[in-house]
């Protein structure tokens, strides 16, 4: 049972790793159209996730309903708007990492191609009204329909239009996990630059390169805390945790509904809706889950600030991170932990409307994101993780290297092909 903060503490130290056990995740979803240029349906779904059973992949069912599937260490879950989501296995270095990547995407293209569907990978669905977005039966997303909205007027956005990529990273102790969460949570106007993948919305400029982002900031249970910028430890976040209130139990496969009640009210009891039952550990993990900040913690570091891209993105974020994170943690936090905590903040806020341009400390935040890369490259060679032929992990920050290099990223050039083709065609992967 969960009944106090030291089993939370516990929790997370459950998580420590030894340095050479080492792990990366990532976890990416894409939007689904059929051939009408709408959002597949929970039906369509079913024939999609129906052609992956014919190559390993074993159905999970909610009650008589499928809603994921699994093979081996990934998943394939359901998102409210339907898009589809990979949860990576844990791997050891960005080679595989790209390998997985490249083999998921292969099977979704060949499956897609046979129900005539297309895909498109941005972090902000460019075509869909929110109204023409259907839903499907999973329970959670039910309760969370209903309350997202009540905090945070962009929340259903957030649920329905937005698909992004996150990268899960390990900690040996709990002094190394504050510095990683720390850099990570510096580095999120940066990343979301970088990274910008979203401009169009509803075939218009949107007047932001990631609107994902502007999404998220509106979104309930989100944002970037202020004292996510401070030396965060395992209580600290423990105490941010139970304060933040409960959106349901669950219960078996029943989700029942919980209101004006936090996770400090469950842990001591005061959950009538379910007969005052203590939280267990999964009851932990579903609440950490339904955290929607930039960045989080479960038993590893969840980095979340990153618009969902095409096959080159899906590679060079994770090199970028793994790249400072596990490569080169102590000099890059030497520079990020110079900066003034209400100016990274601003960053934050103008960086999905202003991108590289975003001023911060001195400099663009595309001029930072040089000095980082360099740091990333220098981490990943340091790494020495190699591949069959001989190359090092770098090799995947070369997509990063054009978007400095031309100060353009992947938003930018998406308005440039907008100008000459409104009709959205380049977007299409199939």
């Amino acid at each position: 049972m969960i009944t106090t903060k030291e089993n939370i503490i516990q929790y997370f130290q459950g998580g420590i790793k030894n340095k050479n056990d080492f792990k990366i995740g990532v976890e990416h979803e894409k939007f689904i159209f059929n051939k009408l240029r709408k959002r597949v349906d929970y039906q369509t779904i079913n024939k999609i996730f129906d052609l992956f059973k014919n190559s390993g992949w074993h159905l999970i069912f909610e009650g008589n309903d499928i809603i994921a599937l699994k093979k081996n260490d990934q998943q394939i879950t359901l998102e409210p708007g339907n898009q589809i989501e990979l949860s990576g296995a844990k791997l050891n270095n960005i080679h595989e990492i790209c390998k997985e990547a490249y083999d998921y995407i292969f099977e979704l293209k060949q499956i897609s191609s046979k129900l005539n569907l297309r895909i498109i990978s941005l972090g902000f669905d460019p075509i869909s009204k929110l109204n023409e977005i259907p839903g499907n039966p999973k329970k959670r997303y039910e309760i969370m329909t209903k309350k997202m909205p009540r905090n945070g007027r962009l929340s259903l956005d957030m649920m329905y239009r937005t698909c992004g990529t996150q990268v899960n990273l390990d900690y040996c102790s709990e002094e190394d996990f504050t510095k990683k969460f720390k850099l990570s949570c510096y580095l999120v106007p940066l990343s979301t630059a970088l990274f910008a993948n979203s401009s169009i919305v509803e075939k218009k400029n949107s007047n932001y390169y990631s609107y994902r982002s502007k999404v998220w900031q509106e979104t309930s249970r989100g944002g970037l805390p202020i004292e996510f910028l401070d030396n965060m430890d395992f209580e600290k976040y423990a105490k941010f945790i139970m304060k933040v209130p409960i959106l349901f139990a669950q219960r078996k496969n029943n989700y029942v509904e919980v209101n004006g009640k936090n996770f400090e009210d469950f842990m001591n009891g005061r959950l009538d809706e379910i007969n005052n039952e203590l939280p267990n550990e999964n009851d932990l993990s579903n609440h950490l889950g339904t955290i929607f900040t930039e960045n989080r913690l479960k038993r590893y570091i969840e980095i979340r600030s990153i618009d969902t891209c095409d096959w080159d993105c899906l590679c060079n974020a994770p090199a970028f991170f793994v790249g400072l994170l596990y490569g080169n943690l102590e000099e890059s936090l030497e520079i990020v932990s110079k900066w003034n905590k209400k100016n990274l903040l601003n960053a934050y806020v103008e960086a999905p409307k202003k991108g590289l341009r975003t001023e911060l400390e001195g400099k663009n935040i595309g001029e930072w994101n040089k000095i980082f890369f360099k740091l990333a490259k220098k981490g990943l060679e340091k790494r020495n993780q190699l591949n069959k032929s001989k190359k090092n992990e770098a090799i995947y920050l070369n997509h990063i290297n054009q978007i400095l290099n031309s100060n353009k990223t992947n938003a930018e050039l998406m308005l440039s092909k907008f100008q000459d083709d409104k009709d959205l065609n380049y977007l299409y992967e199939n």
